[in-house]
């Protein structure tokens, strides 16, 4: 079996909660190095998990440690940089979600890839929940038949994060809708087999995240740095001629947090969460139900498939290709808010 070595940039909660533990629990893999801007960071990620070199400058990383794979677990403005250096370095690598602050890095990035011949992998890990793989499975063999249109959510009653930067437009290029609206809107347009999007409308509101009156069940927040949008939504159009709508927030007056995917084909319909599929057979309507759907982590499931990827000389389970759709989407759905008008893709 090949032995891969992983190194780590960015040695914050995602990395330690995600990328290195599920890496350590795959055989023939070690997280060997990682690094992150501060000190203290770094020496504690290594002290945690046993790693045996830290650093505090990735490229510093990158010429003293012979790595196969680099996991890029930074904040989103920080993803182009590192994960082009890693890739040039001749290393694959795993950036967490979004692709990076806009389209044009995320463009950058997926270039950088073709160029280096190394594979360029997205941390949007949603999709290989078993819920959407076995719908997945459905929609190919035919149960919705053509997907016209869609309806996706990711929506919190108060999850506005008291932590990082989750509020600063310039760091993080947005709010909710490139937070948590990019897991189900790569999500959506996986089930709906990529149509190509060619247009786009959009609004965004701000009306919780400055307010010092509004409960943090995330934490408090900074009001005073808050510059992102607290409610999103969106229509998109497709080359197929299917529609998808998108709604996203960190806020929200409902009843409970959301997060799902509706769609309607002309054989079939479906509600993700929880699983069931709409038909009709034999004049007699169905809803079907799955059981005993397996359990399984989908951020685990995400790199166990990125490292059989590598070793097989396969597609990886969430492509930068695929990645940069999502930023693409999301780009022209912030710009259509802010121009208030609709923004063509295939321009």
């Amino acid at each position: 079996m090949t032995q891969l070595r992983v190194g780590i940039i960015g040695s914050g909660g995602i990395a330690r909660g995600v990328h290195i533990p599920n890496y350590q629990k795959i055989e023939g893999v070690e997280v060997v190095a990682c690094a992150d801007a501060f000190e203290e960071t770094a020496k504690s990620c290594a002290e945690q998990f046993g790693i045996n070199q830290w650093f505090t400058d990735y490229n510093e990383m990158l010429r003293e440690v012979k790595l196969d794979i680099v996991s890029v677990c930074t904040p989103n403005y920080l993803h182009k940089d590192p994960t082009i250096a890693a890739l040039n370095a001749g290393v694959h690598v795993m950036c967490e979600k979004p692709i990076a602050m806009n389209a044009q890095e995320g463009r950058e990035m997926v270039e950088a890839a073709k160029k280096s011949g190394q594979k360029l992998a997205m941390g949007l890990m949603t999709r290989q929940q078993s819920d959407v793989q076995a719908l997945k499975r459905a929609i190919d063999c035919g149960e919705l038949g053509e997907i016209y249109f869609g309806k996706c959510h990711a929506l919190r009653r108060r999850g506005i994060p008291g932590w990082g930067v989750f509020g600063e437009k310039d760091k993080q290029g947005g709010g909710p809708l490139i937070d948590i609206g990019v897991h189900i809107l790569d999500t959506t347009l996986y089930l709906m087999g990529h149509p190509k999007p060619v247009a786009v409308s959009g609004q965004t509101y701000t009306k919780f995240g400055t307010r010092k009156d509004v409960l943090g069940l995330m934490g408090q927040w900074n009001t005073e740095t808050f510059t992102v949008e607290d409610f999103a939504v969106g229509l998109i159009r497709f080359d197929n001629g299917a529609t998808l709508e998108i709604e996203s927030s960190f806020a929200a007056n409902i009843e409970h947090d959301v997060m799902d995917v509706k769609l309607l084909g002309d054989q079939g319909g479906c509600s993700l969460h929880p699983l069931k599929i709409y038909t009709e057979k034999h004049r007699t309507l169905y809803d079907i139900t799955p059981v005993f759907l397996p359990r399984a982590s989908s951020h685990e499931q995400n790199i166990k498939k990125f490292v059989e990827a590598i070793r097989n000389g396969t597609e990886v389970p969430v492509p930068g290709e695929q990645g940069l759709m999502v930023t693409e989407i999301l780009d022209a759905l912030y710009r259509s808010a802010e121009e208030g008008r609709e923004v063509r893709l295939d321009a």
